[in-house]
């Protein structure tokens, strides 16, 4: 059978290990080729590494995105790699601009010259949004752009740049913005992991009974990442070309319901703000509406969130065993 080849950017990353897991299993149809640099960690994909092929390119330098493209001729790609912590990117918006923008640009510029007919779905962010109105909740795709912070302004860029290149090129990209996910294998300095990763060291004895936070007011929409890189995979095969969509919940979370529910029954172990965590600017809340993915794709989230935050603090308990 001859297979058709899916080229997913940051492969080795949260989001890109759990959709290569997917494509896997529920998709036989495609091989699935991933792009790293020599210096990414392989954790993520142990155990399906040798299902993959990959190949070391840097996508911020233009010839080796040139080389990747030409070598997997990919049908569809998911442009997932990114600098991706919000926090980071106050102290490297430099950085932030070149790993997101440029990257980028490098990417479709590939693809224009070897593969335009390839699909493309760009992971952009609810971030984009920014600012949001009390009477603007739940956010639609329609909603203004106010970005807060560097990341945001650099995911505003990557989500205008892909509609640009499908009206001036005619390159078939579908832009997602997904909203908070979470899981296993979710980096410890993103909060839902790092709440979780603290309580875990408390439980084995590692660390004092206190778990240090940030602003626990911020309301957010939270969706189990398996869920959300169903959502990719729906976009790119079955989204309209040159279209956004959201990939969310509907459902806003408190982040402090979100630490009482991973500390239910452990009442011994201590809050405690810690000034380093506060962002310059912080966006109050993020709830979107994805009525308009799902009534093109079908897509519905399927894993309860008391699940996910299950599951990722047994992930952590077996990384800290």
């Amino acid at each position: 059978m001859n297979r058709s080849r899916v080229l997913i950017t940051g492969i080795t990353g949260f989001a890109g290990s759990h959709l290569a897991e997917y494509i896997l299993q529920e998709e036989p149809r495609f091989e699935v080729w991933g792009s790293i640099r020599l210096r990414s960690r392989r954790d993520n994909i142990l155990g399906i590494q040798d299902r993959l092929y990959l190949v070391c390119a840097d996508l911020m330098d233009a010839e080796s995105a040139r080389t990747l493209v030409a070598e997997v001729m990919p049908s569809h790609i998911f442009h997932l790699a990114a600098q991706s912590f919000v926090p980071f990117s106050w102290n490297a918006p430099g950085h932030t601009f070149q790993s997101n923008v440029i990257a980028q640009i490098n990417l479709l510029e590939a693809v224009k010259e070897y593969v335009p007919e390839a699909r493309i779905q760009i992971a952009c962010s609810s971030e984009e949004y920014g600012l949001v109105l009390e009477n603007e909740v739940p956010i639609k795709e329609t909603n203004p752009l106010r970005p807060l912070s560097p990341y945001a302004v650099s995911k505003v860029a990557q989500d205008f740049m892909g509609y640009q290149y499908w009206q001036s090129h005619g390159i078939p990209i579908i832009r997602t913005r997904a909203f908070n996910h979470t899981g296993p294998r979710r980096g410890e300095c993103f909060v839902s992991s790092n709440f979780a990763r603290q309580i875990v060291r408390i439980r084995l004895g590692l660390a004092d009974p206190v778990i240090r936070v940030g602003n626990l007011d911020a309301r957010r929409d939270f969706t189990d990442v398996r869920d959300t890189v169903r959502g990719y995979f729906l976009a790119c095969t079955m989204g309209e070309p040159g279209e956004v969509y959201n990939i969310c919940s509907g459902r806003d979370v408190i982040i402090k319901d979100m630490l009482d529910c991973m500390l239910f029954g452990q009442e011994e172990i201590k809050v405690e703000v810690d000034e380093a965590r506060l962002r310059p600017s912080d966006v109050p809340i993020l709830k979107g509406d994805s009525s308009k993915f799902k009534a093109r794709t079908g897509w519905t989230p399927e894993i309860p969130f008391e699940q996910t935050l299950d599951d990722l603090l047994r992930f952590w308990e077996e990384r800290e065993s």
